[in-house]
């Protein structure tokens, strides 16, 4: 049965997906739609009617425009106006793709087979919550510079860091669709991602005291802290992920090294320290694969959260330190001994200097004291006191 209601932006965000696809037609301006899928997706439509034809015209997802907006893009095209949102596209007609059957078909298949399956699952979780959902039902040439923003402005509302992650995801694709000639620019270009902090926590040498004394502490007052408590320090000694550290695996400790086989950036290795070689050594029970095995299925690798962390940072007095924090005070206490950038880089398996050049004002205290230093010997020249 036909549905007919004056729309509303509140009453298009109430219509629930069904067994089929239908559409809701609009009381107010003739021909104006909203099409709601099975997937849940809510898109206007315009069954155009003139002399002798008819055609629908797609308008674009409800989440992009209002309903005001969508009447007055229906009177556009009636007045053969170019309606919003258009043009970006240097193919017609049916020769561009949706951009869901694009990604699903033509992207996955020039990119997935070079992922891992974790960059696989990242990917799907992007396209499923963020990208699908928007701008799935939309050719590729209908995706606006302006329905780019709007989308962006929505998400950054929810999640300021998860949609820098989905712009960047679209960015690639419709780059590629740039370069496969399906349109004539890339709509998410120049669309501002949001700022994040280029400056990272790490500990000072007295806070790293305070990180130990506090493990210390917890593991006396609790024994079965031990294994998460020597997950901290391993992450501490040697700079890894925690990834790296908790799906570490025996054939891949090779004395005073570790011989990851699938790091973020492909296999690498890592040299122990004698603390890091020690907190290995301990570990050192039974017959299982894993160096920090499954507390529950030793044939598996430590899947726990790191629940011991919240303790111990706030114990330390250091609640605003996340875990992966540990990863970068590794490379600043490098960089502030003088260790090369190129080599902080090698020892943190950076696939580019460029990623640890954000060390490098690390070092800019003991630059400071040195020119202090310059500074008054020369002083003590001019005043002939030496």
């Amino acid at each position: 049965m036909t549905r007919r209601v004056r729309l509303t932006d509140p009453g298009i965000m109430r219509l629930k997906p069904g067994m089929t696809d239908y559409t809701v037609w609009d009381t107010v301006t003739p021909g104006l739609g909203v099409r709601v899928r099975t997937s849940g997706f809510r898109g206007y439509v315009f069954h155009q009617r003139g002399q002798g034809n008819a055609r629908r015209v797609s308008l674009g997802p409800v989440m992009l425009k209002s309903v005001g907006d969508a009447r007055r893009e229906c009177l556009s095209i009636q007045l053969d106006e170019s309606p919003i949102g258009a043009g970006n596209g240097v193919m017609s007609g049916s020769s561009v793709p949706l951009f869901r059957d694009y990604v699903a078909g033509t992207w996955m298949d020039g990119h997935g087979h070079r992922w891992k399956p974790s960059t696989r699952r990242s990917v799907e979780s992007l396209l499923r919550s963020r990208l699908l959902p928007v701008f799935g039902d939309l050719p590729l040439d209908r995706i606006a510079p302006a329905d780019v923003d709007a989308w962006f402005e929505r998400c950054t509302v929810v999640a300021p860091g998860n949609a820098n992650r989905a712009l960047a995801l679209l960015r690639r694709i419709m780059e590629f669709a740039v370069t496969g000639g399906l349109i004539a620019t890339n709509p998410a270009r120049r669309t501002r991602m949001n700022p994040r902090p280029r400056l990272t926590r790490f500990l000072s040498a007295e806070e790293i005291v305070r990180l130990h004394d506090a493990l210390d502490q917890c593991v006396d007052e609790r024994h079965a802290w031990q294994r998460q408590a020597d997950i901290v320090r391993l992450l501490l000694f040697t700079g890894c992920r925690k990834s790296e550290i908790k799906n570490l695996q025996w054939s891949e400790v090779d004395g005073d090294t570790l011989r990851l086989s699938d790091s973020k950036t492909g296999p690498r290795t890592v040299h122990l320290s004698v603390d890091a070689r020690a907190v290995i050594d301990r570990q050192r029970c039974g017959n299982g694969a894993f160096v920090f095995p499954s507390p529950v299925n030793p044939g598996r690798p430590y899947g726990e959260n790191l629940v011991l962390w919240y303790k111990v940072r706030e114990r330390a007095g250091l609640s605003d330190v996340r875990l992966h924090d540990l990863r970068h005070t590794h490379a600043s206490q490098a960089v502030m001994k003088g260790i090369p950038l190129p080599v902080v880089a090698r020892l943190l398996g950076h696939s580019h200097v460029r990623m640890t050049m954000r060390y490098a004002h690390v070092g800019d205290r003991e630059v400071v004291e040195a020119a202090e230093r310059i500074g008054e010997a020369i002083s003590q020249a001019l005043d002939g006191s030496c």
